[in-house]
């Protein structure tokens, strides 16, 4: 846990502070920035704040946040105490802090996650309004994660968008000169790969960002949890025929992917163990920084693709969407409200996406102008991410029972018993269905 005071911004140095802004004010210059009002937030005298956020994957993601609430600190005097969690441990303990009324103030959590908790949460439609028109508009899939009734619960911080992470010279030994485009390509070049002696992996375990990328192909086939009435659909053929393309997928990865949690297949790769995986921009940032030259090597023999496509015919792309939104128990509202403005606006918000090299992509859209993005073609898979990304809880609405059915891995786990050969495909929609017909059943 850390604790920031106006002493402690001083121990952190012009170095930590720097960091915040050493993408330079001629780059905020650049983008287009509206001039609106701003909400009147009028910071309660003695305010301190608590945040929980999920722990980093590349190191700026911390080092410029430490930063820019350092900066706030000494702007308002607000202390802020930031709780640093595993990506997994979130939501229980987010759960816990609904339950009994105390806690963190504020939660950068998953997803629709805030409508688990609607009545408890503050809405925050002021601040989501002015950061909307005044950084050229929300994205649409990460504002639907936020809205409920038409009220801000939330308000997207940062989408963790994945892509077709894989050595290029792999590829190309078993006839391939990119990332196959589409399904049958991509199950081809995995057996081709695994024959080679250089398989691939995707987490199959309970992982919040990569063990639910299994839902781009359960919609791939034209497949969904629910249709537009919330009706749940998972025993479907299109379903079976998902589970058993997993299922042949699955033939061809390394061992162990039945318990692979977010850092797993990150590990994997970096210590030269597979060919291929679905990842955030994590793996390429480590090998490129390591001062390991063997890991060097890997940065330099490696590349990204968008996800191929599958019969249903429409990209299926899926990204761990981090929303923040401020519980009720919170004392003092006011401050916690103009601390994820400061942490959003322009100044802060672009030197964590410009350090972060687009692990976390925007979900304003003007940040998509971020110079960044145009210095390393190995980033452009990611940076439209934000923009075709598919909501889950597709095809029907967001809520309590769309929340809840994703924090429960009821698809991730559908698809780790049908690939291990568990179930049969069509046992496993059975029993996924009969899940989510449980939350769907409670309330939608």
């Amino acid at each position: 846990m850390l604790r920031y005071t106006r002493r402690d911004t001083l121990a952190l140095g012009a170095s930590a502070l720097a960091l915040a802004n050493f993408w330079g004010r001629d780059v905020l210059a650049q983008l287009p920035i509206k001039d609106v009002p701003a909400p009147d937030l009028r910071i309660e005298k003695g305010a301190t704040l608590r945040l929980m956020r999920p722990s980093k994957f590349v190191q700026p993601d911390e080092d410029v946040w430490k930063a820019n609430t350092a900066k706030f600190t000494q702007k308002t005097g607000v202390e802020v105490k930031i709780d640093w969690e595993s990506w997994e441990d979130i939501r229980p303990k987010m759960a816990v802090a609904a339950s009994i009324g105390s806690g963190p103030d504020i939660v950068m959590g998953w997803y629709d996650d805030p409508h688990q908790y609607p009545d408890k949460v503050i809405p925050l439609d002021d601040i989501a309004k002015y950061l909307g028109e005044r950084n050229g508009g929300w994205y649409p899939t990460p504002t639907k994660y936020c809205i409920r009734d038409g009220r801000w619960l939330a308000v997207p911080v940062g989408v963790g968008g994945g892509a077709m992470t894989f050595r290029t010279s792999w590829l190309k030994r078993v006839g391939y000169e990119k990332f196959p485009t589409d399904f049958p390509g991509m199950l081809d070049m995995a057996r081709k790969l695994k024959a080679a002696g250089k398989p691939g992996g995707l987490a199959l375990g309970n992982a919040v960002g990569d063990g639910n990328t299994w839902h781009w192909i359960l919609w791939g086939f034209g497949a969904a949890v629910v249709d537009e009435k919330n009706r749940v659909i998972l025993d479907s053929p299109e379903t079976y025929a998902a589970l058993e393309y997993a299922r042949e997928l699955y033939q061809t990865f390394i061992p162990g992917t039945l318990s692979w949690l977010d850092p797993n297949n990150n590990k994997a790769f970096l210590a030269d163990e597979i060919s291929w995986t679905h990842n955030g921009i994590s793996i390429y940032f480590v090998a490129k920084n390591s001062k390991d030259p063997k890991v060097q090597a890997i940065a330099e023999d490696m590349d990204h693709a968008v996800p191929p496509i599958g019969p249903y015919g429409k990209p299926t792309a899926t990204a761990a969407v981090v929303s923040a939104f401020i519980f009720k128990h919170c004392k003092y509202p006011n401050a916690a409200k103009a601390y994820l403005v400061h942490m959003l606006e322009a100044e802060q918000y672009g030197a964590w996406q410009t350090a972060c090299i687009g692990y976390w992509q925007p979900s304003m859209k003007v940040f998509e102008q971020l110079p960044f993005w145009d210095a390393d073609p190995k980033l452009a898979p990611f940076r439209h991410i934000p923009a075709n990304l598919q909501y889950y809880g597709w095809r029907g609405t967001l809520g309590y029972a769309s929340a809840a059915t994703l924090a429960d891995y009821v698809v991730v786990e559908m698809f780790a018993n049908a690939a291990s050969g568990k179930m049969s495909p069509k046992e496993a929609a059975k029993a996924a269905a009969r899940r989510a017909e449980r939350y769907y059943r409670e309330r939608a």
